[in-house]
């Protein structure tokens, strides 16, 4: 039943994501857990394949129209990609010793994600929206011209990499919100940065996940088939609908996911 299922949810998903920017992983990954009933680990590690096909497509397209940091993609991959790496480690570990339950630990860390993402997007939105005048205090602009900025950068990715290890929660979310608060890119720059980077962060998080043997076919190419068609449209529709307040309501949905997903019994 899911292979019909499953692209048609999909490509829903897909219209949401092209048209909020909202990350698929928050909602494709809740989806099979609670719609088609997927165990958690086979979920995680399917969705971080099937994210990575539409993060490469869209970082190549970007990389044509010069609409990205390669500077800031370079360094922040630097950090990413081995965090990533740490992340699916600890999941191997956690297999491999079998004294913990590892879809039970996924669930929790899944909707602390989740409920983390929403959380700052949330705040950011009704400050914009109900306080537009309202400066928040900046953070300082990390300079990759010098070796501490550098290493600062590293770091970052690596933390934030290892989270998208752990859950493939964030690899676009929790990237975006970074690159605002510590790069200052333009609007353009902004998404093709965030986009390129998770599209190399994924797919070298995609091989640890694959070596875990977690991943599903049955389940991976589904998504494709539905998702990016889902994201074109969406992102036409973008234009013309009005995304506050659809916004609003994604985040309302997530909140309610990322509750029954940390006390899911």
């Amino acid at each position: 039943m899911h292979y019909l299922l499953l692209p048609l949810l999909s490509f829903f998903v897909g219209i949401i994501v092209g048209l909020t920017g909202i990350g698929g992983a928050s909602l494709i990954t809740p989806m099979l857990i609670f719609v088609f009933q997927v165990p958690p680990s086979i979920a995680v590690s399917s969705d971080v394949v099937a994210a990575t096909l539409m993060k490469v497509v869209g970082s190549y397209k970007h990389w044509q129209q010069k609409t990205l940091d390669l500077e800031v993609v370079k360094w922040l991959v630097f950090g990413s990609v081995p965090g990533s790496l740490f992340g699916v480690s600890i999941l191997h570990f956690i297999r491999r010793t079998g004294e913990e339950n590892l879809d039970n630990i996924l669930l929790k860390m899944l909707g602390m994600m989740i409920l983390l993402v929403t959380l700052l997007a949330l705040v950011q939105l009704l400050l914009l929206t109900f306080f537009p005048k309202f400066n928040l205090p900046e953070l300082p602009k990390l300079d990759l011209t010098t070796n501490f900025g550098r290493l600062l950068t590293i770091i970052l990715g690596a933390v934030l990499g290892c989270l998208v290890g752990l859950t493939s929660v964030s690899s676009g979310s929790m990237f975006a919100l970074a690159l605002i608060a510590f790069f200052r890119l333009d609007a353009q720059k902004l998404v093709g940065t965030d986009i390129s980077q998770a599209a190399i962060l994924l797919l070298f998080t995609s091989l640890g996940h694959l070596s875990l043997g977690t991943v599903d076919w049955s389940l991976v190419v589904p998504i494709w088939l539905g998702s990016v068609p889902g994201v074109l449209l969406g992102a036409k529709i973008c234009q013309i609908a009005p995304q506050r307040p659809l916004r609003f309501i994604i985040y309302a949905i997530l909140m309610m996911v990322s509750w029954k997903l940390v006390y899911q019994v």
